[in-house]
């Protein structure tokens, strides 16, 4: 009874009101926190305060690593700071860093998942000297193949845009790079569904062209990305062979030919026999010469793209004008 009694009197307790007398303050809570205290100083770690303002170097260092931030907005951003730093400092001036060190950071945003990270990157691709860049496009074909092979379909179309930007500035390198001309050509061949000639003929192997919108628009740009690559590896590049009439000129009669016993124009010029070194791997070999282009695609890629362009050949609108150009640019391989 006693326990009883006790318990009854201390749940009568919760619901007494406190009497107040005038003059005292209110009974604080059980669970007050008391915050009258002030603090005569604050300290932070690793803080520095600079007077002046970071230099333009130290800022472009530091928009640099930031490309590699989460935040969407940050890298885009940041990319936007860089290309306006190009594009306003004076022409004969080099950039703060080497481009060695500029060029891997921004290449892994080519498969970006973000659209504006995308669109800024290639403005700032650019925006970069174009007589440097020749010198880095085997480091960008990877990242372009990877992108032309992706499963979003607004990668790969942005891909095939940084793939006519690299063949427009340099053409030649990007079809004799390592890798460059074979590797290319067989993501083309995916992204076409061209890869066996039975490919045209099932509806389920093959990519629809015929779509109203932008699908279409997106495979005739592909096509037309497509005859400038094979453009550019039919040519014979900025070694052009001398006329007639020049070759006349500077070696006069009786010295018949001269072309055919004067120095190579290109580095390793009896390599195609192969004397020393070891099987030749055409998808990973640097094919420099025009000749070796034609060869290889003659035996690997010949009949499935004529196989392909046979089927979109039928349909009308961009699509069966970006496949003339292709079928124009196949006809260059007729003289190899």
């Amino acid at each position: 009874m006693g326990s009883s009694a006790k318990k009854k009197r201390e749940k009568k307790k919760d619901f007494q009101k406190p009497k107040l007398k005038v003059g005292k303050a209110r009974p604080k809570a059980a669970n007050h926190t008391e915050t009258s205290f002030r603090s005569k100083a604050i300290v932070l770690n690793q803080q520095s305060l600079h007077i002046e303002a970071p230099s333009t170097v130290c800022q472009f260092g530091h928009h640099l690593s930031l490309l590699s931030s989460r935040a969407d907005a940050q890298r885009r951003d940041s990319l936007a700071y860089l290309t306006s730093f190009v594009t306003s400092r004076p022409v004969d001036s080099s950039l703060p860093q080497p481009l060695s060190t500029v060029l891997p950071k921004i290449f892994p945003l080519i498969l970006d998942g973000s659209n504006g990270v995308r669109q800024q990157t290639l403005r700032l691709l650019r925006a970069l000297p174009r007589s440097e860049m020749s010198d880095h496009v085997a480091e960008i074909l990877p990242y372009i193949r990877a992108g032309m092979t992706h499963l979003a379909a607004d990668i790969r179309l942005f891909s095939v845009e940084v793939l006519a930007w690299s063949t427009d500035i340099a053409s030649d390198e990007v079809v004799s790079c390592a890798g460059g001309w074979v590797k290319t050509l067989n993501c083309f061949l995916t992204l076409l569904g061209w890869h066996n000639q039975d490919s045209a003929k099932w509806s389920t192997n093959r990519v629809s062209f015929g779509k109203a919108g932008s699908e279409g628009k997106a495979q005739s740009r592909n096509l037309q990305v497509l005859a400038d690559f094979l453009k550019a590896g039919f040519s014979t590049g900025s070694d052009l062979s001398e006329t007639d009439d020049n070759l006349e000129s500077r070696f006069p009669f009786p010295r018949w030919h001269p072309e055919q016993h004067g120095l190579p124009t290109r580095s390793n010029a009896y390599g195609y026999l192969n004397l020393f070194g070891p099987p030749k791997d055409d998808d990973t070999d640097m094919l420099e010469d025009r000749e070796d282009r034609i060869r290889v695609f003659k035996e690997r890629f010949a009949s499935s793209m004529e196989a392909g362009l046979a089927s979109a050949r039928k349909d009308a609108g961009e699509v069966g004008r970006a496949t003339g150009l292709v079928t124009k640019a196949l006809k260059d391989t007729e003289a190899g």
